[in-house]
């Protein structure tokens, strides 16, 4: 190791790690090859980037691209699909096709919504600010939202090819076949438009929202890239793109733009056109590009099916002249920065810059292919650079410096130096490889270079010499050189990453480092450097320890308290305080070398502590100083006051060091100090106004002989001096110690200091301050802090102020727990419990605690508002079981046994007639239900003959007003293709003759138009198995009666079974005037005696035989009686309720009471409501061995094993849904 002389002016500082002399590349992370090579038309990203959708084929590929892989491959499109768009909610994306149809799919690949246009879709976009959906077709667009039901269509007179919305969402750019950019507002109207010569294929507005305007990039096919303003203005001139640009996208937030067409490549261009690099290069025509969002990632598709993802990598290009930090920015701009100010100058080159150099006043920017060399204009108020010289040669290297007028490059181990004309002036050829490169300053056309190589030299180099000085020689090689302020120091880091200073007047060896990266000496203070390693910067000063900083980066420079730092591709100006340094000096009491330290970047509070430590070691002229450095002026006069006294010798010390602790902030020795100076007043002062109210009782407790000092006339004194003057904190604190307990709680709950409060409210007692915990009670509960509140009022009992604060927020678990031990609370609990849970939508829980608190009026309407719910969200099965619910809870209202029986009998009228529509309307929606699943369900297990009873049914019915959201069309279709499916062509023709007369859906009229000239070829007789009979008169009914479903001979209304809705055997009877209908349902359960003439049919048993044992029916003769005429030879009449049938002439059946004391009590049903306003009805089946069954609850008719089945599987009775437990006690199971 040997150490030559060094005599250096001044420097500039250039660092170039290996890894930046590549300034941009690509990596190619993924690729997918399509199903049959199916070209790739359209991709797009998430707003995440999480995943990607691609239009490949006639299918749409789901990509994970966390684990680069193919999740799903969706086959939702009939033919080739041309567009994908990503939702900017991330949510949902799109889709469309040749096949016509826009598909919007979950972020999952499930089909949501499908609609079509009359053409192939040739593209989609979403608008970026809400759900809007732009889909273009051949002849137009539509605009799409969920929250319409229908799509906006707009004509248009020209394919459209691409569309693009801007970034705020209010416009809408759409590119024609036909060479037209039309610009449209979000409503689709026309606000501008561009012509030109040749079809827009791709088109994009910067997403940037840094820009002053909304700006449109367009690639047309006559192979150029224009910009467009929003008014339709062009800015600048067209860019020659020399390919048909086939897709287009913006990168990095709109600083560039990536292009893929023609020439089987995806370039990339800055934002103003000027092309870059190229990123890929493919084996086909590159049909669709898209951008990660957040991320430098770029995927590209192609023509031939392949799915490539590339990852674009900048570096950093920049170069650093003392505070001046020259970078490229946009890949075309030279921005100059000073770090301390952070004050910008741009130079534009409008070309790729691939090095730059920076010295003085002059800046050097390679291009692609020459050298510009720009020169500060001297202007000081508006400072530029302006174009110097152009060196039109393409001189490529590894790094670049620049002196006063000479530009030098470095190749391998020789440098090359070139004057601003291009002339090559001199050249230095080295024995190893150039590592690091430093101009060190001199004279115009003198300046020295200080050379590092890898075999470990360390060169100066003049630039008017050939011959190169060594000045230092190590075994290793070169990474980093820096020399120190005077220039008597010299620091290096070698390949072994030591960092090793030397002592160049002296030849020593003065500090060692290992794990050290870069080195820079601190530019202002001779004994200071800095050196990274390890994620850390490490400051060495003088003789102390190393102090570290947390910071990443290599360091480049070092300025006073300012470190510049390169940290991967950018410079960052780190502010270091050298607190430890100073703190170091401090300890030594090297005042006036600690205030060095300071002048070169401390804290304010590093200032006071050498100012206050210099005060203390009575340094007055260092203490001065540093107080007039933070502006403490109460320090200053300090100063001089103590100066003046010892001038005067009137110094007290004991006072001296009393002020001086006050100063500092050390009140409990200063206060001590004063009254061992016999000073107590001026501590008991000091104290309050510190708000040390415990200290200060203590004190006036030490001090209570002394009658100056009264501790409670002097906290109240400050308090409202402290809320005069708006300084509240101060004066609830105050009124706090001087027991003014009611301001102080007034204060705290206006300004919402809520745990001050409580902290308050724990203090206080409850037999002496019960109000003022209840106030405090009310500023919780205002601020809605329950903990808080329940706390106060269960301090002082209040248990309904406590109970009304739970229901006030919702805390129910609390609210009945209390309830337990408070019973009487119970109306104020539960009503608005009730009204809470219908909030909740729990509103089988809100009907219980309605009827809990004795408000079953709020229960119905409740009941009401749901079945009118579910009618429109056409759920009526579930509306069918709320309007039963409804009527039965209604016609509750009237029993006896309800505790709101006792209303007048008009308001009782009413309650009946809305049991009857209600009840009526609940039978409706729950029939129309079967026919809503057979014609919107693919399958159905109802059988056809029950669907066509039902049919008829609802139409024999629905007589006036059809009810809300119930079809006619649909009763009136499903009636035709049932009677169709059972030979009842008369009622299929009829059906198919009322519909032509109904207002039918679009899609449904083909059908029906058909199904209508089919059933003119069918036979014309009907399946008369089918037509219904009247078990009152034995007449065959048609299966339609215009006026209802009634018997049209007898008039007697058809009980129907409501499983099947087939016609029951039941006959409706009434009683004779005089019988009650507690006598007739007594006669009822009276078994009736058999006689000899009982037509019952009698069973024998023979076991005269003993091998044969023999069962035998034998019927008894008939007992003839007389015929309605009186005679015998009419038909015989055996039982009198069959003759009372056959007597039409009486338009019901009137029994008396023999007839009831005939009938069997299992023949017999009675429909009781349990309420005197609705009469009870009376029916007989006449075919007993045809079981019949009827609800307990909702007095419906089945046929009894239908009715046991549906229990058995446990969905209780097939209309009003309750079983059997529920049936005994007649209370309806509540809506789920």
């Amino acid at each position: 190791m040997s150490i030559g002389s060094l005599n250096l002016f001044c420097r500039v500082r250039f660092w170039w790690p290996e890894y930046l002399f590549t300034s941009m590349k690509t990596i190619q992370t993924w690729n997918e090859i399509s199903e049959n090579g199916a070209p790739v038309h359209s991709i797009a990203y998430s707003p995440d980037g999480s995943q990607l959708v691609a239009a490949v084929g006639d299918k749409v590929y789901m990509i994970n691209t966390m684990l680069n892989e193919v999740t799903k491959k969706l086959r939702g499109h009939k033919d080739t699909v041309y567009t994908v768009a990503y939702a900017k909610d991330g949510t949902r994306f799109a889709s469309g096709g040749a096949d016509k149809f826009v598909i919007i799919w979950s972020n999952e690949g499930e089909g949501k919504l499908k609609y079509s246009h009359n053409e192939a879709i040739q593209c989609l976009a979403y608008n970026p600010n809400s759900h809007h959906l732009v889909s273009c077709a051949t002849s137009d667009f539509g605009l799409w939202e969920p929250e319409q039901n229908e799509v906006k269509k707009v004509k248009v007179t020209s394919k459209i090819l691409c569309a693009s919305w801007t970034t705020d969402g209010q416009h809408l750019a759409i590119g024609h076949y036909s060479g037209v950019i039309s610009i449209r507002n979000k409503e689709g109207k026309e606000v501008s438009s561009v012509v030109r010569k040749a079809p827009i294929w791709c088109l994009q507005w910067n997403p940037s929202r840094e820009e002053a305007f909304e700006v449109l990039a367009a690639g047309c096919w006559d192979q150029t890239l224009s910009f467009y303003h929003l008014s339709g203005r062009q800015l600048g001139k067209d860019k020659q793109l020399r390919f048909d640009p086939c897709s287009i996208a913006y990168f990095s937030n709109g600083e560039y733009i990536c292009i893929g067409g023609s020439d089987k490549k995806a370039s990339l261009y800055t934002k103003d056109g000027i092309r870059l690099m190229t990123i890929a290069e493919e084996s086909s025509w590159v049909w669709s590009i898209a951008h990660r969002p957040n991320q430098n990632y770029i995927c590209l598709g192609t023509n031939d099916g392949l799915l490539n993802v590339y990852q674009l990598l900048f570096n950093t290009v920049h170069s650093i002249y003392q505070n001046n930090y020259a970078f490229r920015e946009s890949m075309t701009d030279v921005v100059i920065q000073d770090l301390v100010t952070e004050k910008q100058i741009r130079i534009k080159c409008k070309d790729y810059i691939k090095k730059i150099a920076l010295y003085k006043n002059k800046v050097i920017a390679q291009l692609s292919d020459r050298l510009y060399v720009y020169e500060h204009d001297g202007n000081e108020e508006d400072p530029q650079y302006r174009l110097m010289e152009k060196i039109m040669k393409n001189l490529e290297c590894m790094l670049l410096v620049s002196t006063s007028n000479h530009i030098i490059q470095c190749q391998e181990s020789a440098l090359h130096m070139y004057d601003f004309k291009g002339v090559k002036v001199r050249e230095w050829t080295l024995d190893s490889s150039i590592r690091y490169v430093k101009v060190v300053g001199g004279p115009a056309d003198r300046e020295a270079i200080l050379v590092g190589l890898k075999n470990g030299v360390i060169l100066k180099i003049f630039i008017d010499n050939p011959f190169p000085v060594q000045i230092l020689k190590l075994n290793v090689g070169i990474k980093c050189v820096d020399l120190s302020a005077s220039r008597m120091k010299l620091a290096i880091v070698d390949d072994n990453n030591q960092c090793m200073v030397y002592d160049l007047k002296n030849k020593k060896f003065l500090f060692q480092e290992n794990n050290a990266t870069a080195v820079a000496w601190n530019s202002e203070y001779e004994d200071m450097l800095c050196f990274s390693h390890n994620g850390t910067l490490s400051i060495k000063t003088d003789n102390f320890p190393v102090h570290q900083h947390k910071v990443a980066g290599t360091v480049v420079g070092f300025r006073g308290y300012k470190i510049f730092s390169l940290q991967m591709m950018s410079m960052n100006t780190i502010d270091i305080p050298h607190s430890a340094t100073l703190f170091q000096y401090i300890e030594r009491k090297e005042f006036e070398r600690a205030y060095q330290i300071a002048c070169l970047g401390v804290t304010d509070a590093d200032w006071k502590l050498l100012a206050v430590q210099s005060l203390m070691g009575l340094n007055f002229a260092i203490a001065r100083k540093a107080f007039v450095r933070i502006r403490d002026f109460n320090y200053i006069a300090l100063i001089n006051k103590f100066e003046k006294q010892i001038q005067q010798k009137s110094a007290d010390e004991q006072l001296f060091l009393a002020e001086i602790y006050a100063y500092q902030g050390r009140f409990d020795e200063s206060a001590k100090l004063y009254v061992k100076a016999g000073h107590p007043e001026v501590a008991m002062d000091m104290l309050c106004d510190l708000r040390r109210w415990k200290d200060a009782k203590d004190l006036a407790a030490k001090n209570e002989n002394n009658q100056s000092i009264n501790l409670r006339d002097l906290i109240l004194r400050q308090a409202r001096s402290a809320e005069e003057d708006h300084d509240l904190r101060a004066a609830a604190d105050l009124y706090q110690a001087g027991n003014e307990y009611m301001k102080a709680i007034k204060i705290m709950g206006e300004q919402k200091w809520l745990d001050n409060l409580i902290d308050l409210c724990r203090t206080l007692q409850p037999k002496t301050d019960a109000r003022a915990i209840a106030t405090c009670a009310g500023y919780f509960r205002k601020q809605d802090n329950h903990q808080y509140a329940k706390e106060a009022y269960m301090k002082i009992g209040d248990f309904s102020s406590l109970m009304s604060l739970h229901v006030e927020m919702s805390k129910w678990e609390e609210a009945f727990d209390l309830l337990k031990t408070h019973p009487e609370f119970t109306a104020d609990v539960y009503l608005p419990y009730a009204e809470y849970l219908c909030n909740q939508d729990q509103f089988d829980e809100a009907q219980i605690a309605y009827k809990k608190a004795k408000k079953p009026v709020e229960a119905l309407k409740m009941i009401q508002k749901l079945g009118f719910n579910a009618v429109i969200e056409h759920r009526f099965r579930d509306a069918s079981y709320y309007f039963w619910q409804f009527a039965y809870e209604t016609i509750s209202l009237n029993k006896p046994t309800s505790e709101h029986c006792n209303v007048s009998e008009e308001e009782k009228q009413d309650r009946q007639a809305k049991f009857e529509k209600f009840l009526q309307l609940a039978k409706l929606y729950y029939v129309y239900s079967f026919v809503r699943d057979y014609t919107e369900l693919p399958f159905n297990s109802t059988d056809i003959r029950h669907l066509y009873n039902i049919s008829r049914y609802l139409l024999m019915n629905i007589t006036t007003e059809t009810p809300y959201n119930m079809s006619k069309v649909s009763i009136m279709l499903s009636l035709a293709k049932l009677s169709t499916q059972l030979g009842d062509y008369s009622n299929a023709r009829l059906a198919y003759q009322k519909l032509q007369t109904l207002r039918v859906p679009k899609h449904m009229r083909d059908e029906i138009d058909v199904q209508s000239i089919l059933i003119v070829g069918k036979p014309i007789a009907n399946n008369e198995s089918e037509a219904p009979i009247c078990y009152r008169c034995s007449s065959r009914n048609p299966s339609l009666n215009e006026k209802g479903d009634r018997c049209t001979q007898c008039d007697h209304p058809f009980v129907r079974s409501f499983f099947s809705f087939d016609t029951l055997p039941l006959v409706e009877f009434e009683l004779e005037d005089g019988l009650s209908d507690e006598e007739a349902i007594k006669l009822i359960n009276i078994d009736p005696v058999e006689d000899g003439n009982s037509s019952k049919s009698q069973w024998r048993e023979d076991t005269s035989n003993e091998n044969v044992q023999t069962l035998s029916f034998d019927d008894p003769e008939p007992v003839q009686e007389e015929t309605m005429n009186g005679g015998n030879n009419g038909k015989m009449i055996i039982d009198p309720f069959a003759r009372a049938l056959l007597d039409l002439s009486k338009r019901r059946v009137v029994v008396d009471r023999a007839m009831l004391a005939s009938f069997h009590k299992d023949e017999v049903f009675v429909v009781d409501w349990g309420e005197t306003q609705v009469k009870k009805k009376f029916y007989k089946s006449t075919i007993p061995e045809i079981q019949i069954t009827r609800c307990e609850a909702c007095n419906s008719f089945f046929h009894e094993e239908d009715y046991e089945f549906e229990m058995l599987k446990g969905q209780g009775c097939p209309f009003c849904r309750t079983n059997n437990k529920q049936a005994a006690t007649e209370e309806p199971q509540p809506a789920t």
